[in-house]
Parts: structure tokens; C-alpha cells; sequence
């Protein structure tokens, strides 16, 4: 009840053979692999086929998680940096935000701060103005010439002025 392989079924095999031994072949005689198995860590697996064997299947076989998890940390990092950056970036546009906000106010604060100095200084000032002039004008007054020491003693003849 075995079935019989057609001739070209075994064509076929044939012609994979040949490709594995000359892949074989190829890798053996490739420097890197020449230089290895002439170090002693190449010569013990040499010495030691199964240890090879069992080397070669658990990297084989460990190839894919450990893949897994590079892939892991490299997208958890990209994560996280894109996190700090949007999170950085929020708190940069919050704080210039803030800023702005504070130094608006302080300039109209300033404004209004700089306007009344300017308003009291103006006041002050021709306040004390008047008020000196009104002294000196007693002194002025004996010469004539001044129109307000005329008009200050006018001011002082109805009882306005007394000092």
C-alpha cells in the first residue's frame, strides 16, 4: 500500500540536496565561520555536537521572545519620549500661557502704578507751585510789577488769605 514517488518527486530531491550542500559548503568556507571554529569556544562545539545542536535550537527558539521584547522596550521608550514631549509641551504652553497672563497684568498694573505717580507728581507739584508762590508773593508785592501779587492782594483783602 506504499505508494511509489513518481520520478520526479525524486528529481526534486535530489536537486534540494545539492542546494543544501552547497549552501553547506558556502558557509563553511566563509572567513567568519573559518575563524570561529578555530577558537577554542569552536573546537569544544566541534569536540561536542549535541551541546552544538543544543546551542543552535535554544537560540533558534529564543530568537522570537527576545524580539518580543526589544520590540517592547523600543516601543515603551517611544512611548515614554512622545509622552515627555506632549507632556512637556502642555506644561511649556500652560506656563507661557501663565506668563502671559501675569505680565499683562503687571503691564497694566504698571500703567496704572505709573499714572498715578505721574497724576500725584503733577498735583504735588503745583500744589507746593502755588503754595510757594503765595508766600513769595508778600515779597513781590512791595516792587508792583507782578500781576499776581496784585491779584493775591486782592485775594488777601477779602479775608480769603491770612497767614
Amino acid at each position: 500500500m506504499v505508494k511509489e514517488e513518481p520520478p520526479s518527486a525524486s528529481k526534486d530531491l535530489q536537486e534540494l540536496q545539492r542546494k543544501l550542500s552547497l549552501l553547506i559548503a558556502s558557509v563553511q568556507s566563509n572567513s567568519k565561520v573559518v575563524s570561529f571554529m578555530k577558537s577554542p569556544a569552536g573546537q569544544y562545539l566541534d569536540r561536542h555536537p549535541f551541546l552544538a545542536l543544543n546551542l543552535l535550537v535554544f537560540f533558534a527558539v529564543s530568537a522570537v521572545p527576545v524580539g518580543f521584547f526589544l520590540l517592547l522596550v523600543v516601543l515603551t521608550s517611544l512611548a515614554a519620549f512622545l509622552g515627555v514631549i506632549l507632556l512637556e509641551g502642555l506644561v511649556i504652553s500652560v506656563g507661557g500661557l501663565s506668563l502671559l497672563c501675569v505680565l499683562c497684568g503687571l503691564g497694566f498694573v504698571s500703567l496704572v502704578v505709573s499714572g498715578t505717580i505721574m497724576v500725584s507728581y503733577m498735583v504735588v507739584s503745583s500744589l507746593i507751585n502755588y503754595w510757594f508762590s503765595l508766600r513769595l508773593l508778600p515779597q513781590h508785592n512791595s516792587s508792583g510789577d507782578c500781576p499776581l501779587a496784585m491779584k493775591s492782594a486782592h485775594v488777601e483783602g477779602e479775608g480769603l488769605y491770612q497767614e
